[in-house]
């Protein structure tokens, strides 16, 4: 049991790291891909179709790839949920971004503010609750992710999850898989109560 405690732990740390990871390199990238911030025609469509690109291979396959790149273990699970992760949440910021109310930001801007200040007071107080919660969405579904990627030696919970489906310890299977749903729940219902913190003292 203490084995199996250590391996769900270690996929929530690997889903924690590689949403952060993620959620820091997207939010650059989201501010390009977003129409109102790169308006040039060619370079916004490519990167947007560099997103899809990226959106169209599985964490599974990034797994592999980081696997054989450094190694058995969760160094490979975390990269592979943050490559597998960077080109979603950047098409989603990019849209939330394209979706706030361009009046605030120019009103900002009558005032005498700096582009700087526009980002900061008219446009970041709007899309930030979509952003904690597109992040926080993603850190619950890397989670679920995390328990499969030990099968292919990426580290987590999977692993101990494979070999006992392949042994038929079916009560222990079972154990595992009551597990994940308590743990899936449970950070659901933190982030929720993070995510409602935030945006009130936002």
């Amino acid at each position: 049991w203490l084995e199996i405690l250590r391996g769900l732990s270690e996929s929530v740390a690997m889903a924690f790291c590689g949403t952060v990871i993620a959620a820091l390199l997207a939010m650059p990238l989201g501010f390009l891909g977003a129409r109102n911030v790169l308006s040039q025609i060619v370079a916004h469509f490519s990167l947007r179709r560099g997103f899809d690109a990226l959106r169209g291979i599985d964490q599974l396959i990034w797994a592999l790839a980081f696997v054989r790149a450094v190694g058995l273990g969760p160094l490979a699970g975390t990269l592979a949920i943050a490559a597998a992760e960077i080109a979603v949440l950047a098409k989603l910021f990019a849209e939330a971004i394209e979706n706030a109310d361009p009046h605030q930001i120019e009103a900002v801007l009558a005032v005498g503010g700096s582009r700087a200040l526009a980002i900061r007071f008219g446009l970041l107080p709007q899309i930030f609750p979509v952003l904690l919660a597109q992040i926080l969405y993603a850190f619950e579904s890397n989670t679920r992710s995390a328990s499969i990627l030990g099968v292919v030696g990426a580290g987590g919970i999977g692993l101990q999850l494979a070999e006992r489906i392949k042994i038929r310890y079916w009560n222990e299977v079972a154990f595992i898989i009551l597990l994940l749903i308590v743990v899936v729940g449970l950070l659901d219902f933190l982030s929720g109560r993070l995510r409602r913190r935030l945006v009130a003292a936002d």
